[in-house]
Order: structure tokens, then sequence, then C-alpha cells
């Protein structure tokens, strides 16, 4: 295996969230790998133990179908029945999955044991297993309070914070370009499944105007979007590789005029003012309502 990927065995692989997310819909969650080779420098994650070396620190969990087996079996025997997102800390589909396949075979076991998934990708690696998602859609159970909602037992949204190539070369370096994303995402919706866009996060000043919003909103839409979501960044930690350090980084080399912008925006919170987080969702719902796309999955 590539010297810069470790091997690793975990105690646990299925997460069990206390409430389900509005947006995506998961009881569950399920990262196959601890680190990705995406590396975009607003993530969430720095600020963990992979911190600026995200890609050189990236470990595949070894024993994860092993784990999953025996975890969704319980689940399935109680009828504990929820949407599994694939992944929440990791993309589920970086290059190292096309050698590995250890995120097809998890989905094996979700489609053996009948849970619903929603995938959260960037990569058109997801077209790989579009035969096991197919049958994952079909026979789901979904959990009772959803079912009058939804008719898909399979989801696959694609993160795209920006549709700026220059803007998404420089903050997500080993990412596929956005042109790359959407037209997978085409494809995904040409094949029949629910699809959509995670417009997170919205960059203050950088992809935050209204004319911006709209030609993002816009183009999702004209490539087959169901739905977007639609959130602002935020910024954490005081350490070298936390995502806070490192953007402001980014700004001082490349938008220096914006750093008194963003300091007087966040001041000493994590997140922007609540001011403009309102403005954010008024402006993002009404561009929503004005091209017919969903805000949320249902």
């Amino acid at each position: 295996m590539n010297r810069m990927v470790n091997e690793i065995q975990v105690k646990s692989i299925l997460n069990k969230h206390k409430k389900r997310d509005n947006w995506f819909l998961d009881d569950y969650s399920l990262n196959p790998y601890s680190g990705c080779s995406f590396n975009c420098i607003y993530c969430y994650i720095r600020g963990s133990k992979y911190g600026e070396n995200m890609a050189r620190a990236l470990s595949v969990k070894v024993n994860a179908a092993e784990l999953l087996e025996k975890q969704l079996s319980r689940r399935a025997k109680k009828g504990e029945y929820g949407i599994i997102v694939l992944s929440s800390s990791t993309d589920p589909y970086m290059p190292i999955e096309e050698k590995l396949e250890l995120t097809r075979k998890l989905l094996e076991i979700i489609l053996k044991y009948k849970f619903p998934v929603e995938v959260a990708t960037k990569s058109k690696l997801v077209l790989r297993d579009l035969d096991l998602l197919k049958e994952i859609d079909k026979n789901a159970i979904l959990p009772d309070d959803l079912k009058p909602k939804l008719k898909h037992g399979a989801i696959i949204s694609f993160s795209i914070p920006t549709l700026d190539e220059r803007l998404a070369e420089t903050l997500e370096p080993g990412a596929p370009e956005p042109i790359e994303r959407l037209e997978t995402m085409r494809k995904c919706k040409e094949e029949d499944f629910l699809t959509g866009v995670c417009l997170i996060p919205v960059l203050p000043f950088l992809s935050d105007s209204e004319e911006q919003l709209e030609e993002t909103i816009r183009t999702v839409k004209e490539y087959g979007a169901d739905f977007i979501f639609v959130g602002g960044l935020t910024l954490s930690g005081k350490g070298p590789a936390d995502c806070k350090t490192l953007y402001y980084k980014f700004l001082e080399k490349h938008y220096p005029e914006l750093v008194p912008k963003y300091k007087s925006l966040y001041r000493i919170f994590f997140a922007p003012s609540k001011e403009y987080q309102k403005e954010l969702e008024e402006k993002s719902e009404r561009l929503c309502k004005k091209y017919g796309i969903k805000n949320r999955i249902i």
C-alpha cells in the first residue's frame, strides 16, 4: 500500500446521531477513511490530528466492513433503520478508493441490510457504484416518519462551494474541478437518482453576492439538481493546522484587503454574525424559489 496511507483498526464504524440532521436527514454517519486527500483548506476537520497534512495522514479503516456487518445486523434486527451518510468527515470516493474499493464493500453491506444512504462527495468515482446505489434506492427501508415524505432510498449530493475554477483550485487543491462535479451530478440525475448540491461553505465577500449566488443556483438547477444546501463558512482553532489559521493565510496571500472585513464579521466567534447568516439564508431561499429548486431534501 502507498507509504502515505496508514492502515488502522477501529473499534466502531457506524456512528449513531443524537438528532437527525435537518439538511442531510442522516441518522448515522460512516467514514471509511480518516483524513482526506482533497485537502480543502476550509474543511472543518482541520484542527484535528490531520491538520495541514491531511493527505499525508490518510488512513484506511481496514476492519470497517467487518464492523459494519456486525453493527448493521444488530440495528436491522431491532428495526432501527435510518439514513447513513457516507461520509461526514472524509470523502468516500478519494482516488485511493478506486484501488481499495472499501466504500463499495460498505455499500454492499448497506444493501444487504436494506439501510437508506446519502453519499456526499466531490468525485466522479461515485459513478462506479451506481449499480449498488440503484438497488439501495429501490430496496432500502426508510424510517417510518420519512416514508410519507421521501421516495428514495439513495441520495447523492455533491459538495461545490464555488463555481470559480481558480478559487476552487486554491481552496481545494486535491479535489476535482467544479464542472466535473456538476457533470457527474447530471449523470446521476439521468439515472433517476435524487441528487443535489451542498453549497457549503459560502465564502464571505468571495462567493456570497446576490449575483454570485444566483449564478450558482441557476447553474446547479440547469445541471439537474433537485436540491441545494446553502451555508456559511465556519472558522475555528488557533493552531497552525486549524482551518481558521489556514484560511487567514489564504486571505493574506490572495485577498489581503478582505482580512479586516473578516475580522469584523467573525470577531471572536467561529461563525459569521447572526445578521450575516440571516441575510444569506434569506437570499438563498429567495433564489431557490425563483429557480424552482428546493433548499432541503424534503
